[in-house]
């Protein structure tokens, strides 16, 4: 069995490294202990909740396509900006990106900065699509 593992190392490092790449989102979600969201929850928050959509794509992306009455911060940005939306510390957020690939990342800021009621949309963007739910330009 060693003998196997010394010969083939590079073999046998791929295969960790593939299986830890596999077993990251999951390991990454109960770490960070981030509330994901599907399209139904959020648009009861947005409906009853008065919460807030925060759209972290660029303004490229953003200008393309987003979710009705969404704000825009880019990812890079949230910590400089944060005082645009600090009336929402206590309110529902609601964290979206194109397939929610980077929203983890915000969402940690997020709470970081006092946020107490911070939310991931579940797919993001593209699941927004996906569902046929109003977008606006």
């Amino acid at each position: 069995m060693t003998e196997f593992l010394t010969q083939n190392i590079m073999m046998v490092a791929l295969f960790v490294a593939s299986g830890a790449m596999l077993a990251w989102p999951a390991i990454a979600k109960l770490m960070g202990n981030n509330k994901e969201i599907g399209t139904l929850e959020a648009t009861r928050l947005m409906n009853t909740g008065n919460a807030l959509v925060l759209d972290i794509r660029d303004g490229g992306e953003f200008n393309g396509g987003r979710i009705p009455k969404s704000k825009n911060i880019p990812l890079a940005e949230i910590t400089k900006r944060v005082d645009e939306i600090s009336k929402f510390k206590d309110k529902p957020v609601i964290v979206t990106c194109r397939n929610n690939t980077k929203a983890g990342a915000a969402t940690r800021a997020l709470k970081a900065l006092g946020f107490t009621e911070v939310y991931q949309l579940q797919g993001g963007f593209a699941a927004w699509q996906s569902a046929s739910l109003p977008t606006e330009k």
